[in-house]
């Protein structure tokens, strides 16, 4: 089918999010897909024939969708801890900071160990994806090598990812698992220019402090430095819980505030990712909208751990980037279709706390999990729908497939088909999925 550059061509219903519009569906329309994996029309369904003859495609090579599938943008994962796979959907009983030096360290130390790293980092990589997740924005470990393994891991799989090796330098609950300040800093310069080295198409490093309790201000200006001369996203966690907010200050207190620490070092840029903000005032917020930065909402973990909840309707407000993010393993699930529903559900515990405020829908939740986590990533202009010019990153879901976990009724339109999906449905709903045109799912 690709002498007139079109490789593939889809047609049926379409759901996505634009600029304009939080949903937009299409119940009828025709997508191409060129042998770069980028999407050259999509168009609705009465064009077809025209089409064919301006790329040069037979109908009869077009892939039709059943009356009860439909294709949705892959959803992007703005915050997931890759070695936390490793006891995700347990360990929930302690709030954040016990919970890191009973739990997470004492794991996360593992990690200089490579086949324990190889076989974890395969099993959440796999997992995500079958759950939807097309764009990941991981978390490893200190270790340098077991980083560039999820790296090539994620390529392997064909999983679009930015991979941030962790830096910390200060860590007195478990003093073994932490770096010298210039280790660190020749470490992650040397994780950066290895990952590049590898010239993966949808693989790139992210400049990774773990927060700023376990970072030394000379590390995290190094760090700051480090992303602006290799123009890399950043990211880190702010805010998340009320004993956390009150050790940074006790640590930074020439910082007027949380986000302060951040912006002083160098670290707060228009590719800079901070997950949680359940405690940003609007004052950090205005930050945040200057600056360009994003925010990555963990609505599972906040509940999960304890921590808090964000207010969704304020950071939009104040025009911050926003995405949704599993934080596993602080979230206990690495579905996005969970981030979607407890994103919902904060959302509406905030309305019974405060009257006035409006719950988050879930056409806008859907949107989040898509083109806002694709712009939290700053990669909106490749991914996040299914705009010409971007990369086919796609899910195909049915509702009908064996063991489905919902049921349709004669008059469910495309919008309640959508929508059930996004209450009710899991990865059996999902049955193909695609990332920069290339099916990935199921594994070949």
């Amino acid at each position: 089918m690709s002498s007139g550059g079109v490789a593939r061509v889809f047609r049926g219903a379409f759901a996505h999010s634009t600029r304009d519009s939080v949903l937009s569906v299409h119940p009828d329309f025709v997508l191409g897909v060129n042998e770069q994996g980028k999407i050259v029309f999509f168009e609705d369904g009465t064009n077809v024939e025209s089409l064919s003859h301006q790329w040069g495609f037979e109908t009869s090579d077009i892939e039709l969708l059943a009356p009860h599938e439909f294709f949705m943008p892959g959803m992007v994962d703005t915050h997931i801890h890759a070695p936390q796979y490793a006891y995700t959907g347990t360990h929930l009983d302690l709030p954040l900071l016990d919970w890191l030096n009973r739990y997470t360290f004492p794991v996360e130390s593992c990690y200089v160990d490579l086949d324990f790293a190889q076989d974890i980092y395969t099993k959440v990589v796999k997992r995500t994806l079958c759950n939807g997740t097309t764009t990941a924005c991981y978390f490893a470990t200190i270790h340098t090598e077991a980083s560039l393994l999820l790296g090539q891991i994620a390529d392997d799989f064909g999983q679009r990812a930015l991979i941030g090796k962790v830096c910390m330098d200060q860590n007195s609950m478990v003093p073994n698992y932490k770096e010298q300040t210039d280790e660190c800093k020749d470490e992650t310069d040397r994780f950066i220019h290895e990952l590049l080295k590898k010239k993966y198409a949808l693989v790139k490093p992210i400049v990774t402090p773990r927060f700023a309790i376990s970072c030394s201000s000379s590390l995290l200006s190094d760090l700051g430095k480090i992303a602006k001369n290799n123009d890399l996203h950043i990211q880190s966690h702010i805010s998340e819980n009320k004993e956390e907010v009150q050790l940074v200050k006790e640590l930074f207190p020439d910082c007027t505030s949380y986000t302060d620490v951040y912006l002083k070092h160098g670290l707060l840029t228009d590719k800079t990712v901070m997950a949680h903000g359940c405690y940003l005032t609007d004052e950090e917020l205005m930050i945040f909208h200057e600056k360009g930065a994003a925010v990555s909402h963990c609505p599972n973990s906040n509940i999960s751990l304890i921590s808090g909840f964000l207010n969704v309707r304020n950071v939009l407000k104040h025009k911050v980037k926003l995405g949704l993010g599993t934080d596993v393993a602080g979230g206990y699930s690495p579905s996005m279709l969970d981030a979607i529903r407890r994103a919902m559900d904060t959302s509406k515990a905030l309305c019974i706390q405060d009257a006035q405020l409006q719950p988050l829908s879930y056409k806008e939740a859907f949107r989040l999990a898509t083109l806002g986590g694709s712009e939290v990533l700053s990669l909106d202009d490749c991914t996040g729908n299914f705009e010409v010019g971007k990369d086919f990153d796609a899910l195909r879901v049915n509702i009908c497939v064996p063991g489905s976990p919902i049921d349709l009724f004669p008059r469910d339109d495309l919008e309640v088909i959508l929508e059930k999906f996004l209450n009710l449905g899991d990865d059996r709903n999902i049955v193909k999925v695609y990332v920069a045109g290339k099916q990935v799912v199921p594994f070949s």
